[in-house]
Formats: C-alpha cells, structure tokens, sequence
C-alpha cells in the first residue's frame, strides 16, 4: 500500500525559512507559484527575458536571471520542459548549489535518465500535480486542489520529505492527497500510460475507428462523430464515475456490445505490444532515442505531426467542431 498524506499530515512551517526559485513561469510554473504564494511561502521567479518575465512582474513577483535565482533560493524548484533541464542545470544552477538547498522537479525523467545529476550536498525532491497547471490553480481558489505525487531521491538534509510536503500542501494538493512514490516509478509509469493509453493508444484507436468507418463506407463527418467526438462523453463519464458508472450511464445495447466486442479488438496481442513499451521504457532505450531526436532538432516528431495535422481524421474534425461551436 501506498502512503497516501493529507492537509492534517504536513506542517506547513517547514518551508517559514525557505525561498523558492520557480524555474520557468510557464503552465504550471504561474500556476504554482500563484499558490505557493497564497499559501504565505516566500516565492521568486527564475526566468529568461520575454513573455513569462514580463507576466510573473504583473503577477507581483521578484524576477531574476535564472542563475541569479538560484543563488538566492534555498529550493530551487524546475518548472521548465525535461528537454532543457541538462542545459539550464549545467549552464545557471549547478554553481549556485551550496549545500543543504533543494532542487524540486515535477516530473522525474531528467534525475531518472541522468540528464541531470546533482551533488550529494542537496536534496532532491519531486512534487508532481496530476492536472494541468491551469487546474491546479482554479481548484486551490475553489478550496480544494488537484491529487499530486511526491517522491525523495536524496535527503541531505534530513528533511527532504518534509519538503515535498509543504510544497505539495502550499499548491492545495494535500487537500485531496498526495501519494507517496519514487522518481523511477513516476517516471516510468507516466511514460508507459502516455505511450499506450493516454496518448498513443486513444489516438491511435481514435483513428483506427474513425479510418475502418470511412473504409466501410459511411460519411467521414458521421464517422468522426462516432469515433472521435463521443469518446469525451465516455471518457467524462469514466473520469466521474468510473468504467462500471459509465456502463450504467448508457443504454443496454452500447453495454452488451462494448463488453462483448471491446475484448476482441483490445485483445492479448495488444496488451503483448504494451508490454514491449514497458520494457524499452524500463530499459532506458525510449529515453535514449527521445533525447537523441531531441538533441538532433526532433525531425521524426514534426514529420509525424505533419502527417496527423493532415489527416483525413483532422481535416474533418476541424469543420465538424466548428459546426457544433466547439472551436472557432
């Protein structure tokens, strides 16, 4: 079982002392930096100049260089794209690291893949929200928050936990609760759900749908409406109530067809090819192609998005969300 800590669990005084260093102040950058702050923790802003330096000094905020920011934070917590961590730790943080500060990170793919490797003098720490940045900031209005993960990969001080969780109840996430994990766990299993479920498998099954429909001869804009647009309505009722509440949320023909049929096309062949995914995750060798085409200017993403941009799937999405006013 995991530990699973709530508002009642964390003392927030542990971070009374602290200066917090958001790197970035882009989603959840702004987002968390607005309820830290909220939350009575001393918060300045590490930033390029531009768009984000201009928006966190209408915020209210102290912005710096990002090497200055780390000078003077004592958690120094990187809200910045895992592509770029390597660069910015090497070029801004990493002689700004006396012993005893803090780097917090919101996801774990830079520490677990080496991009990054701090001293032993720090702590280093993950508070990772399971929302978007905008959502974690309008709940934390609301009085509530977005469930979040925290996860220590060192304790130099000897208070690294306690850390993680004055950060994570400073952004409302223990309102709800925060879940006790592991860098390699976080990263791994947010990787694999991305490839086979959250990203990859609904897109792919999404088209896949969309494209047997048209083969079969029905109306592309029909065939969108079924294979695409609905799977909101679904998934909404998933998210509120769970795969048993949907079932009973539609009618008797969709709930005999889908538990009847679903298993023959999201068959052991498909669960076979997920687990190749979990084993080249595991193994290190998606990281290493990610950060090779990364590093290589990503030519295989933007071919790839070039190809969904221009699919059929795409083309008619588009006038079928403007005709129901979804999209401008």
């Amino acid at each position: 079982m995991v530990n699973i800590y709530y508002d009642q669990d964390v003392d927030l005084s542990v971070l009374k002392d602290e200066v917090i260093a958001v790197i970035g102040y882009g989603s959840q950058g702004r987002n968390q930096s607005l309820n830290l702050r909220d939350s009575g923790i001393e918060v300045i802003i590490g930033c390029r100049p531009g768009k984000s330096e201009k928006l966190a000094k209408e915020d209210g905020f102290e912005t710096y260089s990002i090497d200055e920011a780390a000078r003077r934070a004592t958690i120094i917590y990187m809200l910045i794209p895992d592509m770029v961590h390597r660069e910015v730790y090497e070029k801004y943080i990493e002689d700004n690291l006396s012993p005893g500060k803090a780097l917090c990170f919101s996801h774990g793919f830079s520490i677990h893949y080496k991009q990054v490797e701090p001293p032993s003098s720090v702590d280093v720490i993950m508070v990772a929200p399971k929302g978007p940045g905008p959502l974690v900031r309008e709940n934390y209005l609301k009085g509530t928050g977005v469930p979040a993960l925290i996860a220590v990969e060192q304790d130099y001080s000897g208070k690294a936990k306690q850390r993680a969780l004055g950060i994570a109840k400073a952004i409302g996430a223990t309102r709800v609760g925060v879940i006790e994990t592991t860098f390699k766990d976080e990263t791994e299993s947010d990787l694999i759900g991305e490839q086979t479920v959250l990203v990859g498998g609904l897109m792919e099954l999404i088209k896949a749908g969309f494209e047997v429909l048209v083969e079969a001869g029905y109306p592309p804009e029909l065939s969108y409406f079924e294979a695409c647009n609905e799977a909101k309505l679904i998934m909404d009722l998933i998210y509120k109530s769970g795969i048993t509440g949907m079932l009973k949320a539609v009618s008797d023909t969709a709930k005999y067809g889908g538990l009847v049929v679903g298993p023959k096309v999201i068959d052991e062949h498909v669960k076979e090819n997920m687990r190749k995914v979990v084993e080249e995750v595991k193994s290190g060798a998606f990281a290493k192609k990610w950060i090779k085409e990364y590093e290589n200017g990503s030519p295989t993403l933007k071919k790839l998005m070039k190809e969904i941009e221009d699919h059929q799937l795409e083309v008619v999405g588009k006038k079928m969300r403007k005709l129901a006013g979804i999209e401008r």
